[in-house]
């Protein structure tokens, strides 16, 4: 047990650390997907945050979530307002993904799962900037709340190109943590649909051609939905 704590926690902090990595270069290279709230950039580090919530459950999210923050509060300079906000927006996404499938541990789970995350963050972070950016940033009321609409679109348009994102990579990223010997077999929660009404056995988050592609064309109608926003064509 005490191996399988250590090994759970030297995972983790792997994880948390691949998700900053990933995370890096769009400190660098800034990608602003709405033109209206120029200073919301893309990035990709909740895709990694997501898959631990699948392989280990809900409760790894929250101090994963607030390590990578902190990691990148390191280079954003936006201090603890910058955390509180990172953190938000990854737990709404990521707890509920989480939650839904440990509870329906199938594909459809997952799917639904990362969906409700995708259209949470706009529920929470519209009225949480609302609420607390004004208290930190100084800005006018009326300000923010004139960003209210590109947060909202913002937020849906990130997640949904990161739910994306993280149908395709799940199936690589734990085969690769399990032939590394990283994730034993009974770490994954028993509760799995192992098989049907017949007893035949089924086959739990199968990456079928279906979501494969269901992914893809997510991911290529929200690029060309940006560059509309950005006035491309």
């Amino acid at each position: 047990m005490k191996t399988l704590n250590t090994k759970k926690l030297a995972t983790l902090a792997m994880l948390s650390a691949l998700s900053f990595l990933i995370a890096l270069p769009f400190h660098f290279i800034k990608i602003p997907l709405v033109p209206d709230a120029p200073h919301l950039l893309f990035e990709p580090k909740d895709i990694v945050i997501a898959v631990a919530g699948f392989i280990f459950g809900p409760l790894v999210l929250i101090p994963m979530s607030a390590a990578v923050a902190i990691m990148e509060m390191t280079l954003s300079g936006t201090g603890i307002f910058g955390i509180i906000m990172n953190v938000a927006s990854t737990l709404a996404f990521t707890l509920p993904a989480a939650l839904i499938y440990k509870a329906w541990r199938t594909i459809t789970g997952a799917v639904i799962g990362l969906c409700i995350g995708a259209a949470m963050t706009a529920a929470v972070m519209v009225p949480l900037n609302y609420l607390i950016t004004p208290a930190f940033t100084g800005y006018p009321v009326e300000l923010v709340a004139a960003l209210l609409k590109p947060i909202a679109i913002f937020n849906i348009t990130k997640y949904a190109l990161v739910a994306a994102m993280t149908m395709l990579v799940y199936k690589s990223l734990k085969a690769s943590l399990i032939k590394a010997r990283l994730i034993p077999e009974e770490v994954i929660p028993k509760n799995r649909e192992d098989s049907d009404k017949t007893g035949a056995p089924t086959k739990t988050f199968d990456y079928n051609k279906t979501v494969w592609i269901i992914s893809v064309l997510v991911i290529i109608v929200c690029i060309f939905g940006i560059l509309y926003l950005n006035g491309v064509f």
